[in-house]
């Protein structure tokens, strides 16, 4: 399987099937997903009986910081591999270039960081302990994916300068050279 991935990855996509692709992803992970987030994580509250944890203004204000950073920089993640990498998250339109520019010399996986931000951000905003559960149950689960099938696939791609990227860039928490 992994060898029929690698080949996928090769193949270089139109910027027009590109962005077409980009524009469903976007409609799944800022809609969709949110959506789900907030309904199942309400019924989540409802079912192991949590408290609320509404507090109105104090959701906003810790709420919207996080989940707009989040945003921005998962947003930013997703233009530097449209661009420099010409591909897309989307494992068959992976970048055609190994990207080590930042968000990229900060953390080997920006697009990830910034998703989890954004979804804690959105359980913040709702005040929903089940909603935060699935993110920290979700963020689990795709740290480990990266981890054990997505990084084997960039050395196999990208071989010897992966491998140096990797000694060098932190795998999640960033660190921001001076």
């Amino acid at each position: 399987m992994m060898q029929k991935l690698i080949e996928l990855a090769k193949k270089e996509y139109p910027t027009r099937q590109r962005f077409t692709a980009l524009f469903f992803e976007a409609l799944f992970f800022l809609i969709v997903l949110p959506f789900l987030l907030v309904w199942l994580g309400g019924a989540i509250d409802r079912w192991l009986s949590l408290p609320d944890l509404t507090a109105g203004v104090f959701n906003l204000l810790l709420g919207l910081p996080v989940l707009f950073s989040g945003w921005l920089f998962a947003i930013w993640s997703i233009y530097v591999q449209f661009t420099i990498g010409r591909g897309t998250p989307i494992p068959v339109m992976a970048t055609q270039e190994l990207i080590i520019q930042p968000p990229y010399s900060y953390t080997r996986n920006p697009m990830a960081l910034g998703a989890i931000l954004m979804y804690t951000g959105v359980s913040i905003l709702v005040g929903s302990i089940g909603a935060f559960l699935l993110v920290l149950f979700g963020a689990s689960a795709l740290l480990t994916y990266i981890h054990t099938f997505e990084e084997q696939e960039m050395v196999l791609r990208f071989g010897e300068p992966y491998l140096e990227y990797r000694r060098q860039t932190p795998f999640f928490i960033p660190r921001f050279k001076r």
